[in-house]
């Protein structure tokens, strides 16, 4: 009997051999960076649901790895930032998908005088096993491949992200969370699942699985939506909402209180001195917002100060702040 990472394979072969446009969709809009052109061929084979590419970490050069390669959009993206021989490594475990890689690469050199296709090692590989060395990588990425994954195979899938991350390394991914309840019949589809409709879980899950391999810690960068699973349409009683989120990962050493997640809350002290120090290393300066992470977010709230503003989540952090 066929596995679902099988039937993955096998969907995912049809998507390498005749481009699907609609398999995911992101309004995370492409880069818009000086002197790089995406092929078409590209674009349309850009099967993620967000992106894993922020300029503010692929400084100095980094290595990169990339799992899942798509048609090699992202991977040509990260090449921009790393322009040197295998300076992004490319796995895949679908032979066709690599292979339509190589063509549009051949067409990305033609169209971008800078890059060479030797920036770019593919390699075959699985996420569970991963053909990379130890500590080895700078940014680790995935767009919209780790929620396929049933929760033994993506605990693994994570735990090979963090053994090739070097420390201070960054896992960016971007996958489909759902808060909703889904059956076990639609998980259990195969075909539904390796087209990112079923296999989604809840953010705080999908969090707490990141934090349980070791990574100290995480930003939520964007939350958007993605898709409906419609009772008119599958087999479900009630409407079933589907997010994208983008997340980064940091290979921080783990606090002896707990990871620092960063789900988009600020401080704000609005008292009548000039700052207010909590004497555990966060200074608010008077009505000057301050992002905090969810565990710094609690210990304010739990001081009962009334002059302490905390914001809601927003599911949208860019750094800076109380860690």
């Amino acid at each position: 009997m066929q596995t679902y990472l099988e039937t993955t394979k096998d969907f995912y072969k049809e998507a390498a051999l005749k481009p699907d446009v609609g398999l995911c969709c992101t309004t995370t809009p492409i880069w818009q960076l000086p002197g790089l052109k995406i092929p078409v061929i590209m674009q349309q084979m850009n099967y993620g649901c967000g992106s894993t590419v922020h300029p503010r970490d692929l400084v100095n050069e980094p290595t990169v790895m990339y799992v899942g390669v798509g048609g090699g959009m992202e991977l040509l993206q990260f090449s921009y930032f790393s322009r040197k021989k295998a300076g992004v490594i490319g796995i895949d475990v679908v032979d066709e998908m690599l292979e339509a890689s190589r063509k549009n690469f051949i067409e990305a050199e033609e169209q971008n005088s800078w890059f060479k296709s030797e920036f770019v090692e593919l390699k075959k590989g699985d996420a569970l096993n991963l053909p990379v060395a130890d500590n080895s990588v700078d940014v680790a990425a995935q767009n919209c491949l780790f929620n396929i994954f049933k929760t033994e195979d993506l605990k693994q899938a994570l735990a090979e992200m963090y053994r090739v991350l070097k420390p201070r390394g960054r896992l960016v991914m971007s996958d489909p969370v759902c808060d909703n309840f889904i059956s076990d019949e639609l998980r259990n589809d195969e075909r539904l699942r390796a087209a990112c409709l079923s296999g989604s879980i809840p953010l705080k899950d999908y969090i707490r699985m990141i934090t349980d391999v070791g990574f100290g810690t995480v930003e939520i960068r964007a939350k958007r939506p993605y898709r409906l699973l419609s009772p008119q349409h599958y087999n479900t009683q009630k409407m079933i909402y589907i997010e994208s989120v983008e997340v980064c990962a940091i290979k921080d050493p783990m606090p002896d209180d707990g990871p620092c997640v960063f789900t988009g809350k600020t401080a704000i002290y609005y008292g009548n001195e000039e700052f207010f120090d909590d004497n555990k290393g966060h200074t608010l300066l008077q009505n000057q917002p301050l992002a905090v992470c969810d565990k710094t977010a609690g210990a304010l709230a739990q001081l009962g100060k009334k002059d302490i503003f905390i914001s809601d989540s927003t599911y949208f952090y860019d750094g800076g702040g109380c860690c």
